[in-house]
């Protein structure tokens, strides 16, 4: 039994749908593999950039971070001690022996927590440094790759990907229309896959360069509003395109819509709503043959 049916006119059913979800899903899982194992596959056949910068800065933070944590420890430990030694200082002074011993003592706590206390506030500065110059190298590692051939040929292989994929996809559905396949449903999961990856692609790469959160609510809300228009114009130049051929099929003219006689040439050659020439010539033998039908019905040409 055939599956040629006029896909204008059938609804899928939950299973097609289901079924095409499912494809999706399969489909948006192996594009999101190849897009992500792109940089590894362009690392593995380029040379790599020198990071010897970045492993010494990263290193050099490291080591002062350490400096910082262990003069933590002993400023923590100095504090308890001095907190000690100044409770002992009170007790001698309430019972009046030991004083200037305990006096000494506290003394001592006290000077050895302000030089644990000087050193950490160093070892805090020099942390903060080390922490910037590891970001800076870093930032410049990153920029090198950026503006380099590895990136370039990074993005050009995502968007010869992404763009294949998008325009397949949708030669796939107006091959699949023409041929009025149930298949239809499926192409449109690759159509959504490629949607959703050249979404990827463009905010992958366009916040590389601009913080979509800095344009302001007003400019996001444009943008949203002119993808819609667009997205709106190209599916009426569509759906426009397909009238003629439906009000064909239902007897109709393709122009208005007015109601014809079944019988191809009974009516006449003129539209009774809107005067056009509803019958011409085929292009192909001559013969008459009804304006928007897919073929003639003396010879079968399109």
């Amino acid at each position: 039994m055939s599956t040629r049916v006029d896909t204008e006119q059938i609804e899928s059913t939950r299973s097609e749908k289901l079924l095409a979800v499912l494809l999706a899903a399969f489909l948006l899982v192996g594009a999101v593999w190849f897009y992500a194992k792109v940089p590894a596959w362009v690392d593995g056949a380029l040379p790599q950039v020198d990071d010897t910068a970045v492993v010494e800065a990263e290193s050099r933070q490291a080591e002062a971070d350490q400096a910082r944590w262990d003069a933590e420890t002993e400023r923590d430990e100095a504090r308890l001690q001095l907190d000690l030694e100044r409770e002992e200082y009170k007790v001698a002074l309430q019972e009046g022996e030991g004083v200037a011993d305990a006096r000494q003592e506290y003394g001592q706590a006290q000077a050895k927590y302000d030089q644990v206390d000087a050193e950490l506030k160093a070892a805090t500065a020099a942390s903060g440094i080390a922490e910037k110059e590891a970001e800076q190298a870093r930032d410049a590692y990153e920029q090198e790759n950026r503006s380099g051939l590895k990136a370039w040929l990074v993005a050009g292989i995502r968007l010869a990907f992404v763009a294949g994929w998008t325009v397949g996809a949708y030669q796939l559905m107006a091959r699949l229309r023409r041929r009025e396949s149930r298949y239809l449903t499926l192409a449109f999961a690759g159509a959504a896959v490629g949607a959703i990856m050249a979404l990827v692609f463009a905010v992958d790469y366009i916040t590389d360069y601009v913080d979509p959160l800095d344009l302001g609510p007003f400019v996001l809300s444009a943008l949203g509003v002119v993808a819609t228009v667009v997205a709106f114009r190209v599916l009426q130049k569509h759906l426009a395109a397909r009238v003629p051929g439906r009000r064909v099929r239902k007897g109709e003219c393709p122009f208005c819509g007015f109601p014809l006689h079944d019988a191809g040439l009974d009516g006449g050659p003129h539209c009774a709503g809107c005067g056009r020439d509803v019958i011409a010539d085929c292009a192909a033998c001559g013969s008459p043959r009804r304006v928007g039908s897919p073929h003639c019905a003396t010879c079968g040409a399109p």
